[in-house]
């Protein structure tokens, strides 16, 4: 039987404390394999356990649920760990470090990497954790949302606390443009399609005002030039130039 003990300990547990429903723990186990996140651990979940209801709502990550490690308390959940973050939106009548769910990232990335292991807590759907559960913990994650309405399901915030542990464990350029197989146009590509459509614009008649041709073309190479265009869409704009062309100049024949 494959259990958590066959996952490599290079990514922190999140654990599920006292979860009502079926429904939530598999959408948890979908969030959290989305993010490469396998290490699942169940305190006293209240739904009978393995739940059939659980493992179609995982949608595949059902080795996230096979692998997870049902505890009777938290004490047991957490007692192999030696960093343990927990997720709360109320504030407590404690003296706890509050930390983002970016700075959560951050550290957990820092941690694993040092060989330390760490957890995450998600509360009951109802309620979510106590006083005595987050005086355990090193930091209290606390997700910036509305003021007048905090209430995230528990799906929900497995996904998000596993989007800051991938987010900061991967290299992802923050915009990027593909291309597919064809290269960005160099400069001299693109200028010779430019200088053509002007001449063509020119015959055409569509830069007569003299006065306003300067601005025309400079509007028409900002436009261009922005596109980042590739090597086949240059050929592409050519052809379809020609073609435009072509049949300006059919009309003109006498027939």
């Amino acid at each position: 039987m494959t259990t958590e003990e066959n996952f490599p300990a290079a990514s922190p547990a999140f654990i599920l404390v006292e979860t009502q429903l079926a429904d939530n723990i598999g959408s948890a186990a979908r969030a959290m394999l989305n993010f490469g996140l396998d290490r699942m651990r169940l305190v006293n979940p209240k739904p009978e356990w393995p739940s059939d209801r659980a493992s179609a709502l995982a949608s595949g990550a059902d080795k996230v649920l096979k692998a997870a490690k049902v505890c009777r308390s938290l004490t047991e959940a957490t007692a192999d760990l030696q960093v343990v973050y927990a997720t709360s939106a109320r504030p407590r009548d404690l003296v706890r470090r509050i930390i983002t769910p970016e700075q959560a990232g951050i550290e957990m990335r820092a941690h694993v990497a040092a060989g330390r292991q760490v957890g995450v807590l998600f509360g009951p759907e109802r309620m979510g954790l106590v006083n005595d559960d987050l005086a355990v913990v090193d930091a209290v994650i606390t997700v910036p949302v509305n003021p007048e309405f905090a209430s995230l399901n528990l799906a929900q915030a497995v996904l998000l606390i596993g989007y800051e542990w991938m987010r900061h464990g991967v290299e992802v350029p923050a915009t990027e443009l593909r291309s597919n197989e064809s290269d960005i146009a160099n400069r001299q590509h693109l200028m010779s399609f430019v200088d053509r459509l002007v001449a063509e614009l020119d015959e055409a008649g569509f830069l007569r005002v003299a006065q306003m041709r300067p601005a025309m073309i400079r509007n028409i190479h900002a436009l261009l030039y922005r596109t980042q265009a590739t090597d086949q869409e240059v050929r592409t704009m050519h052809g379809m130039l020609t073609e435009l062309v072509t049949k300006r100049l059919a009309k003109r024949k006498p027939r």
